[in-house]
């Protein structure tokens, strides 16, 4: 029996192993390309570096929701980087039965039923391990994101049961060895999957109104959103995945008119119990999600290089075509369904989402952040092979043009996201990275995927941005404008503070051997002359330093160190 804490938690490993393995090889052959060659820039201080800072230029806010976890279980560290949301979200959710406490673990876990570890299951749905995570987030004074399953099935009891019984369903691939007869549905080839099972081995249908009751049921218990209850609603999990993850009950890919359907049906159910909670979707896996409506490029039409299914509606992407339906369905029901435009986010070059630690994933790591906003960079994955313009990912821009033109008023989530080397110096710089990104490029919630241990470096990032001093002294909640004359070799992010007004300077270095000595050039902020420097590097990976620097000409001169973040924190005169 899988411990309580760790049940619903989808292992890391088996997720990193299982989103590679969609990404390198579900495209087809057709789609494969040639891994490149990694290496880092040339000579990253060969030139300077210039930064400039403008207080008065491309001012906007920062939502603090885009320091998101899911599952964060450590509540002195959720406390310490004052946690903002907090996520009940992955495969297993898809499959959770509120009412019994059970769900079923898909492919990641051989489609086994499995109950949690519950002392009193008579006294189910209160005391479930939903009602726990609320519980434990309002401790950790975080807001609760939950996933709605939308999938239609959900576990029928508290029994251990697996959809490919290998009595039933013959030999197969892989068992589990604790109950050798529950099969991973595959074939013994390896390959083909095994079709025409029963999905009541496992489960029971449901429909809109099991969430509206758990609704009803979690409203009663924590009240509103406008009164602290669940503020974050998700239309399911990964829904373009379904055929592969939950094959067993959902065989064939899902269609855009099921899922826009769908959404349509549970959202509502939301809204209806909870006016003011928000709710999310459709919560695609990945950057193709918003291409297509499923991971199917069997469907391709081989002429024209598009989806057949897109071709039937309207011939837009899904993305834009979601939010044009959506649309459509607030004028319908007098009220919007969907608050946030949602979708996952995974790099997909070879092994950057994984702790390898080789020098060409190092680099690459780095780079890719690129795909979260740049439109000049083309990613270094088969996603070149898609051809002009979906060579270049440029997510965020995306989500926020199909925003603008189909259903302006929606805001921007990415709920998973997770670039791997979290246990290194290099992976805590990509995290810095992307936090900076987020804030700089207006998203509205994001969620990082998977970190546990709060010692890593992956935390210190967040703890620049959340509590760079131990004494709760965070990143701005206004961006404004930060430019370096290179991103990638001195990446910066600048902010002003609401509370006390001071600017606050974040500056990445990703050279892994050279220090890059230049000077932040400071506009339109009237500077008392000193500021607070806090620095942690890869020479010491458990502690940020506090150093003192002064403003000199309105500008800060510093010599930053090889992978190293840096904040500095300017007092206003």
């Amino acid at each position: 029996m899988l411990s309580r804490k760790n049940t619903l938690v989808i292992l890391l490993m088996v997720v990193s192993l299982y989103i590679l393995d969609i990404a390198v090889y579900a495209p087809g052959s057709n789609l494969r390309a040639t891994p490149s060659v990694l290496k880092y820039p040339d000579d990253l201080t060969s030139s300077m570096v210039t930064l400039e800072v403008d207080a008065k230029s491309n001012t906007h806010p920062i939502s603090q929701y885009i320091y998101g976890m899911s599952f964060l279980n450590d509540i002195n560290f959720a406390k310490e980087i004052n946690l903002p949301v907090d996520r009940f979200g992955g495969n297993a959710v898809t499959r959770y039965n509120w009412k019994n406490d059970a769900s079923n673990r898909a492919s990641d876990w051989f489609f086994e039923n499995l109950p949690e570890d519950n002392p009193n299951p008579e006294n189910l749905p209160d005391g479930s391990i939903s009602d726990l995570f609320i519980e434990k987030d309002k401790l950790m004074g975080a807001r609760t994101m939950l996933t709605i399953p939308l999938i239609g099935w959900t576990p029928k009891d508290r029994e251990r049961r697996c959809g490919f019984s290998v009595k039933k369903y013959g030999p197969q691939q892989q068992t589990d060895q604790l109950m050798p007869d529950c099969g991973n549905g595959k074939k013994t080839d390896g390959t083909t999957l095994i079709t025409g099972n029963d999905p009541t081995d496992t489960s029971v249908k449901i429909n809109s109104t099991f969430t509206k009751e758990w609704l009803q049921h979690l409203t009663k218990k924590y009240g509103t959103a406008d009164q602290g209850g669940v503020l974050f609603y998700e239309m399911d999990n990964e829904y373009d995945l379904w055929h592969r993850t939950h094959h067993d009950i959902h065989p064939e890919p899902a269609t855009t008119d099921e899922i826009v359907k769908l959404t349509e049906e549970y959202a509502l159910a939301v809204k209806e119990v909870d006016p003011s909670a928000l709710t999310l979707g459709p919560v695609g896996w990945g950057y193709l999600s918003f291409l297509r409506s499923v991971l199917v490029f069997s469907a391709l039409d081989s002429a024209s290089g598009t989806n057949k299914d897109r071709s039937s509606h309207d011939n837009l992407d899904f993305g834009p075509y979601y939010l044009k339906a959506m649309k459509q369905l607030e004028s319908k029901h007098s009220k919007r369904l969907l608050d946030y435009l949602d979708f996952h986010m995974y790099p997909q070059p070879a092994n950057v989402f994984s702790d390898n630690t080789e020098t060409e994933v190092l680099a690459v790591r780095l780079r890719s952040t690129q795909g979260l906003w740049n439109p000049d960079y083309i990613d270094e994955s088969w996603v070149r092979n898609l051809g002009e313009p979906n060579n270049r990912v440029q997510l965020i821009p995306r989500m926020k043009k199909a925003i603008q033109t189909y259903y302006p008023g929606t805001k921007i989530a990415i709920t998973e996201y997770n670039w791997g080397g979290l246990k290194v110096m290099n992976g805590a710089l990509a995290q810095a990275d992307i936090l900076g990104i987020l804030g700089r490029e207006s998203v509205d919630v994001a969620i990082l995927w998977g970190p546990e241990n709060s010692t890593e470096p992956w935390a210190y990032a967040f703890r620049m941005y959340r509590n760079y001093d131990g004494k709760g002294s965070q990143f701005g909640s206004t961006s404004v404008s930060a430019k370096s004359s290179d991103e990638q070799k001195l990446a910066i992010y600048a902010s002003i503070r609401s509370s006390d007004k001071k600017l606050t300077v974040i500056a990445i270095n990703k050279d892994p051997i050279n220090e890059i000595d230049t000077k932040i050039e400071i506009k339109n902020f009237p500077s008392s002359g000193n500021t607070k420097i806090y620095t942690y590097s890869q020479y010491n990976l458990t502690k940020i330093v506090e150093s003192i620097g002064i403003v000199v000409n309105n500008a800060i001169e510093h010599k930053f160190p090889p992978y190293s973040i840096t904040l500095f924190e300017v007092a206003r005169k």
